[in-house]
């Protein structure tokens, strides 16, 4: 399993960046990790912080049990993950209003999987079209799976930053969890906060998938994200994964 990766984030219009991304990519396992921090300014960069660092902390332990049963032990993963963000905070009085978004790919050469909780997405790909991407934990997402909106109108949605579910210490609401086959060759994921998938088009999401795709493809649409907030950009963070050859 050959992957090629680019990762970019960015401020946007705002004074301090509250996203965090992170990845391993070694011999055996891939890990890359979204996640967008809620409950201002210095709560939400830390909570995003302190869970990428805390699965980081356990990647090494978790990954070696991944063929046994990789939904329970990648839900026991994030766990562990969202008890170190206990210990990181420790007793800041901001822990309890401190929450944060994920979106996490976990790829090996047997299985893929899939974490997410909020809005921060993940998208699987060809070069020829979106094949799949994470169900948002929001208000619009739930108007949309009712037919009550189109997913153009999803992302301009007055409470399009209404969250129905995100990851604080006190482990208050469920993490999804998708097991997929294997990433074959050609195959594209995409891990990103709402401040870029909000301002990409469907079409514009595959230019990723390209095979030519690469970090300047990936930045032209990060600028391209902050341009059309017209001065309002939230941060904004993405990761794109591909597989070269199996």
């Amino acid at each position: 399993m050959h992957l090629e990766f680019f990762q970019l984030t960015s401020p946007g219009d705002r004074r301090a960046n509250q996203d965090a991304m992170v990845h391993i990519v070694n011999n055996d396992y891939a890990l890359f990790i979204v996640a967008d921090g809620l409950g201002g300014h210095q709560a939400g960069e830390k909570a995003s912080q302190f869970f990428c660092k805390g699965m980081l902390k356990y990647a090494k332990t978790y990954s070696k049990k991944m063929a046994q049963n990789p939904r329970e032990i990648f839900l026991a993963w994030i766990n562990d993950a969202i008890d170190e963000m206990r210990v990181l905070f420790a007793d800041d009085q901001l822990a309890n209003g401190a929450y944060t978004t994920c979106a996490v790919l976990y790829l090996d050469e047997n299985l893929t999987v899939v974490a997410h909780c909020g809005d921060s997405r993940v998208y699987h790909m060809t070069p020829k079209e979106i094949l799949w991407r994470t169900r948002d934990h929001s208000i619009p997402q739930d108007l949309l799976d009712i037919g009550l909106i189109t997913e153009e109108e999803l992302a301009r949605h007055p409470e399009q930053n209404q969250l129905t579910r995100s990851i604080n210490v006190n482990k208050l609401h469920p993490i999804d969890i998708n097991i997929l086959a294997p990433i074959n060759k050609d195959e594209t994921f995409v891990l990103c906060s709402d401040g870029f998938w909000e301002y990409v088009k469907k079409e514009e999401f595959l230019q990723l998938a390209d095979l030519e795709s690469n970090k300047t493809k990936l930045a032209k649409l990060v600028r391209l994200s902050i341009y059309r907030a017209m001065g309002k950009s939230d941060n904004v963070t993405a990761q794109t994964i591909r597989c070269r050859k199996r």
